[in-house]
């Protein structure tokens, strides 16, 4: 089949440049227009760009020339990584104008008709997309780097077992907050304990990814979360130590069994994206680890590990997932490609 023309809209930025990379040999999309700032539009990509991830820019990118982030891209579908400070009129003006968007920002993720959307946990709630106000143009929004981590591990724990209270503290890597992000001297030999806005996105997405789809809405799960947000000097790969308690009191045995063979619609679609395994337990109490495991399923599965009993609550667990990967770029990517299998770009 004949590939989707899509743009990246923020393409110079940190989230951008993981778009264009992963993009880059996508057997479903095909990159055809990039836009950035306005200090950046009119510039050719792999002259003007400060390129930081591994490898080299993308040899069919390379020569592209930047254009503004404003309609009259010539692709159907865009991808945005822009900052949250101008994110959200740019994409609405994107979706008025007939374009599908699939944002990486903040902005649009409580809108009552935009899916939150973690293809594996809600892939019915693209039927928000039915009552949207944009025409043709939708609005599809991932969650925070953090929240898609801790809602997959949450995901069988609810569906099975339900859940009362989760308590969750982060170690988030340097890479969550952009590029340049925090200087040397704030992180080196550090832990930073505080992200900005970071707690309160923790404690309140999962409510709507882990929610009921209810005719026009969505109806937001029960329950209470409370976290705390660390940055500490890791490049890549977000762990985060959970306790919970569940309403219906289970083994060790079973909760791990109901993390390994959990999977959901994209690996029963084989999506590109999608992991074989979303989920990997270990029984070692050293692991999981981010140098180890944030590439598993090319950085898009999430690893869970430590499994023990907690004096306070049920249980205690760690989890790790890869920030720019799973929690940002490559999770929108697998939105997209799920939007394809179910006809959103016939």
């Amino acid at each position: 089949m004949k590939k989707i023309s899509v743009g990246v809209l923020g393409a110079t930025g940190s989230v951008g440049q993981k778009f264009i990379q992963l993009l880059a040999n996508h057997p479903f999309f095909e990159v055809t227009e990039i836009g950035a700032s306005e200090n950046s539009a009119g510039k050719i990509y792999g002259t003007h760009i400060n390129w930081f991830l591994e490898g080299d820019v993308p040899e069919k990118i390379r020569k592209k020339e930047i254009k503004a982030c404003e309609p009259g891209l010539d692709c159907r579908l865009v991808f945005s990584g822009l900052d949250a400070r101008v994110a959200g009129g740019v994409e609405t003006t994107f979706a008025e104008a007939g374009y599908i968007v699939v944002s990486n920002s903040r902005n649009h993720r409580y809108d009552r008709d935009v899916p939150l959307l973690v293809p594996e946990i809600n892939p019915d709630h693209l039927e928000l997309l039915n009552i949207q106000k944009y025409g043709k143009g939708k609005i599809i929004t991932n969650p925070n780097c953090s929240t898609i981590g801790l809602a997959l591990a949450l995901k069988p724990l609810v569906d099975r077992f339900g859940l009362e209270v989760v308590n969750v503290v982060t170690l988030q890597a340097l890479s969550g907050a952009g590029y340049p992000g925090l200087s040397g001297l704030s992180v080196l030999e550090n832990v930073v304990p505080h992200i900005a806005g970071e707690e309160e996105k923790m404690e309140k997405e999962p409510l709507k990814i882990l929610g009921k789809f209810n005719k026009d809405r969505i109806d937001p799960l029960q329950l209470t979360i409370s976290a705390q947000c660390n940055r500490v000097p890791v490049i890549d790969g977000h762990t985060e130590s959970v306790q919970i308690n569940l309403k219906e009191k289970t083994s060790p045995e079973v909760l791990i069994e109901a993390w390994q063979n959990f999977t959901g619609k994209p690996q029963k679609l084989k999506l590109p994206s999608a992991p074989d395994q979303p989920i990997h337990y270990f029984n070692r109490p050293d692991y999981p680890q981010p140098r180890l495991h944030r590439m598993l399923d090319k950085g898009m599965s999430v690893s869970i590990g430590n499994l023990r009993s907690c004096p306070i609550f049920d249980y205690k667990f760690t989890i790790l997932s890869h920030n720019t990967i799973r929690g940002a770029a490559g999770g929108a990517i697998l939105c997209a490609e799920l939007l394809r299998a179910e006809g959103w770009f016939d």
